[in-house]
């Protein structure tokens, strides 16, 4: 079990909770979604700036929050934050440095999203668990 006290089986309950509430609530469910996605968005930029040094190529500018979508007969409701960059592929996961034809070197990945999903992953659940617990004490007035 993680050091945070999450473990696979809540996040799934809280998941198909969401699902039910998102599917009475379609339009709250969609603004929460959007406003983690801005969250989660700003928690990758700030990990990127501690990571990758190197400013060019505009790769902080291209990290952004994407549309909330529903996939899987509605059940899951999602939001992704992605880089659009051509090279972004390169900073996440490491690249082979040639130099004249000849391979030189192995750069490694700085891992950037992953970094930011870890840090952002119990922030994310406590705030289903709040918006949930919002809901419910609306259904109960």
């Amino acid at each position: 079990m993680p050091s945070d006290g999450f473990n696979a089986y809540q996040i799934e309950q809280l998941s198909k909770q969401f699902a039910k509430v998102a599917h009475e609530n379609p339009k709250r469910a969609k603004k929460f979604l959007n406003q983690q996605g801005t969250k989660l968005k700003t928690a990758t930029k700030r990990v990127a700036r501690k990571k990758v040094k190197k400013r060019t190529g505009g790769y902080l500018d291209s990290i952004k929050r994407g549309k909330y979508y529903t996939y899987g007969d509605k059940e899951t409701h999602s939001i992704r934050v992605y880089s659009g960059a051509k090279h972004a592929h390169l900073i996440e996961n490491g690249h082979v440095i040639v130099s004249h034809g000849a391979e030189v070197g192995f750069r490694e990945g700085k891992h950037v999203f992953a970094d930011a999903k870890r840090e952002f992953e119990p922030k994310f659940v406590d705030a289903i668990e709040d918006f949930l617990n919002e809901i419910a004490t609306e259904v109960e007035k």
